[in-house]
Protein backbone atom coordinates (compact mmCIF):
# COMPACT_ATOMS: atom_id res chain seq x y z
CA UNK A 1 0.00 0.00 0.00
CA UNK A 2 1.51 3.32 -0.81
CA UNK A 3 2.29 6.09 1.51
CA UNK A 4 3.04 8.99 -0.21
CA UNK A 5 0.10 10.99 -1.45
CA UNK A 6 1.31 11.12 -4.96
CA UNK A 7 1.65 7.45 -5.02
CA UNK A 8 -1.85 7.01 -3.76
CA UNK A 9 -3.20 9.26 -6.96
CA UNK A 10 -1.48 7.21 -9.06
CA UNK A 11 -3.28 4.06 -7.74
CA UNK A 12 -6.71 5.68 -8.06
CA UNK A 13 -5.70 6.44 -11.53
CA UNK A 14 -4.12 3.34 -12.93
CA UNK A 15 -7.79 2.06 -11.87
CA UNK A 16 -9.83 5.17 -13.60
CA UNK A 17 -7.77 3.88 -16.71
CA UNK A 18 -8.19 0.36 -17.02
CA UNK A 19 -12.02 0.36 -16.59
CA UNK A 20 -11.85 2.85 -19.04
CA UNK A 21 -9.72 0.75 -21.09
CA UNK A 22 -11.59 -2.85 -20.00
CA UNK A 23 -14.89 -1.02 -21.57
CA UNK A 24 -13.09 -0.32 -24.87
CA UNK A 25 -11.68 -4.13 -25.14
CA UNK A 26 -14.54 -5.62 -24.03
CA UNK A 27 -16.65 -3.25 -26.93
CA UNK A 28 -14.35 -4.11 -29.62
CA UNK A 29 -14.44 -8.10 -28.73
CA UNK A 30 -18.37 -8.06 -29.30
CA UNK A 31 -18.00 -5.78 -32.15
CA UNK A 32 -16.02 -8.24 -33.70
CA UNK A 33 -17.49 -11.34 -32.87
CA UNK A 34 -20.45 -9.78 -34.06
CA UNK A 35 -18.80 -9.25 -37.51
CA UNK A 36 -17.24 -12.58 -37.85
CA UNK A 37 -20.79 -14.32 -36.97
CA UNK A 38 -22.00 -12.04 -39.78
CA UNK A 39 -19.30 -13.18 -42.38
CA UNK A 40 -19.76 -16.97 -41.10
CA UNK A 41 -23.59 -16.39 -41.97
CA UNK A 42 -22.96 -14.67 -45.51
CA UNK A 43 -25.93 -11.78 -43.65
CA UNK A 44 -27.18 -9.01 -45.59
CA UNK A 45 -25.46 -6.85 -42.71
CA UNK A 46 -22.17 -8.20 -43.42
CA UNK A 47 -20.18 -5.22 -45.18
CA UNK A 48 -21.90 -3.35 -41.85
CA UNK A 49 -20.75 -5.32 -39.50
CA UNK A 50 -17.07 -5.35 -41.12
CA UNK A 51 -17.37 -1.38 -41.19
CA UNK A 52 -18.31 -0.96 -37.21
CA UNK A 53 -15.64 -3.39 -36.37
CA UNK A 54 -12.67 -1.77 -38.29
CA UNK A 55 -13.78 1.77 -36.95
CA UNK A 56 -14.04 0.27 -33.30
CA UNK A 57 -10.89 -1.24 -33.89
CA UNK A 58 -9.31 2.11 -34.70
CA UNK A 59 -11.06 4.04 -32.30
CA UNK A 60 -9.35 1.95 -29.83
CA UNK A 61 -5.87 2.07 -31.63
CA UNK A 62 -6.10 5.82 -31.57
CA UNK A 63 -7.01 5.50 -27.40
CA UNK A 64 -3.83 3.74 -26.70
CA UNK A 65 -5.85 0.49 -25.96
CA UNK A 66 -4.11 -1.45 -28.52
CA UNK A 67 -0.83 -1.42 -30.36
CA UNK A 68 -1.09 -0.32 -34.19
CA UNK A 69 0.53 -3.19 -34.98
CA UNK A 70 -2.14 -5.45 -33.27
CA UNK A 71 -5.02 -3.26 -34.61
CA UNK A 72 -3.45 -3.42 -38.22
CA UNK A 73 -3.53 -7.39 -37.50
CA UNK A 74 -7.24 -7.70 -36.31
CA UNK A 75 -7.92 -5.72 -39.77
CA UNK A 76 -5.97 -7.97 -42.12
CA UNK A 77 -7.23 -10.83 -40.59
CA UNK A 78 -11.03 -9.97 -40.58
CA UNK A 79 -10.29 -8.80 -44.11
CA UNK A 80 -9.06 -12.09 -44.94
CA UNK A 81 -12.15 -14.27 -43.55
CA UNK A 82 -14.42 -12.05 -45.23
CA UNK A 83 -12.67 -12.04 -48.76
CA UNK A 84 -12.49 -15.93 -48.01
CA UNK A 85 -16.11 -16.40 -47.50
CA UNK A 86 -17.30 -13.94 -50.40
CA UNK A 87 -15.58 -16.40 -52.68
Amino acid sequence: MPNIKSQKDRVVQSQKEAMANKVVKSNLKTVIKKADAAIVSNAADKDAAMKAAVSAIDSAKSKGVIHKNTAARKVSRLAKRANKAAQ
